[in-house]
C-alpha cells in the first residue's frame, strides 16, 4: 500500500514545489517591476480585480498581526528560538500572500494573432489557437466552489472553468473537444472553456475581431 501511494505523493510534492517556485518568481518580477513581454499586436487582460480587495484585506491583517504576535511572544515565551521560528513563519506567510497576488498580476490572459492564452497565476497556462475556437461571449457566472480549476458536464460535453474568486465572465466555445494542460496533468477533452476577465467585453470584442480575420482569410 505504501509503495502504491508513493508515486502519488511524489507527484503532489513536485506540483507543490513547482507552484512555490512559480509564486516566488512572480513576486520577484512584480517587485522589480518587470513587465510582461508581449508580441507586437498582443494585448493583456487582467483577472485580479475580483479578488484584489480580499487579498488586500488578508495581506493588511497579516502585516499588522506579525509584529503584534511577536510582541506578545517576547513577553510570554522565555525561549528565543520559539519566537524566531514563529516570526519567520509569520513573515513567510505574509510574503506568500503577496506572492500569490503578484502571480495573478504578472500572468494575465493574452490575446494575439495566434490565439488566446488563458492563465491563472503561474500554475494555469492554456494556449488556444483561433482555429480551435468557434465562438466567444461575455457572461458572468458564479460557481459553487472557489477552486480555480473546475469541470462540469454540459450539453455538448465537459466544460472547463478557470475561475477567479469563484466566478467566470467569458465563455469560449471550441470547434471540437480539446485536451488542455492543467496543473494535475492533461484534461479530458473539453468542449468549452470559461474564464474570468476584469473587462470581459473588451476581451470578447478583440477575440471576435481575431476570429473574423481568421474566418475571412
Amino acid at each position: 500500500m505504501r509503495k502504491h501511494n508513493r508515486p502519488a505523493v511524489l507527484v503532489l510534492l513536485r506540483r507543490a514545489v513547482a507552484y512555490e517556485i512559480g509564486m516566488w518568481r512572480s513576486l520577484h518580477r512584480w517587485l522589480l517591476r518587470r513587465p510582461l513581454m508581449l508580441s507586437p499586436g498582443a494585448e493583456a487582460f487582467s483577472y485580479v480585480g475580483v479578488v484584489k480587495p480580499i487579498l488586500g484585506v488578508f495581506i493588511g491583517l497579516s502585516a499588522i498581526e506579525v509584529p503584534i504576535f511577536d510582541l506578545i511572544l517576547s513577553r510570554t515565551v522565555p525561549w528565543q528560538w520559539v519566537r524566531q521560528v514563529v516570526l519567520g513563519l509569520g513573515i513567510w506567510g505574509l510574503l506568500w500572500m503577496i506572492g500569490l497576488f503578484a502571480s495573478l498580476r504578472v500572468h494575465p490572459h493574452v490575446l494575439d494573432a495566434d490565439g488566446l492564452r488563458v492563465r491563472n497565476g503561474a500554475s494555469v497556462d492554456i494556449a488556444l489557437p483561433w482555429t480551435a475556437v468557434a465562438a466567444v461571449a461575455a457572461r458572468y457566472r458564479s460557481l459553487p466552489s472557489s477552486r480555480t480549476v473546475q469541470v462540469e458536464q454540459g450539453d455538448a460535453g465537459p466544460i472547463l472553468h478557470v475561475a477567479t474568486g469563484g466566478q467566470t465572465s467569458v465563455d469560449v466555445v471550441l470547434r471540437e473537444p480539446l485536451t488542455v494542460a492543467l496543473p494535475k496533468g492533461p484534461s479530458a477533452p473539453v468542449s468549452e472553456i470559461r474564464l474570468y476577465a476584469d473587462d470581459p467585453d473588451a476581451l470578447v470584442a478583440l477575440a471576435r475581431r481575431h476570429l473574423g480575420v481568421g474566418i475571412s482569410g
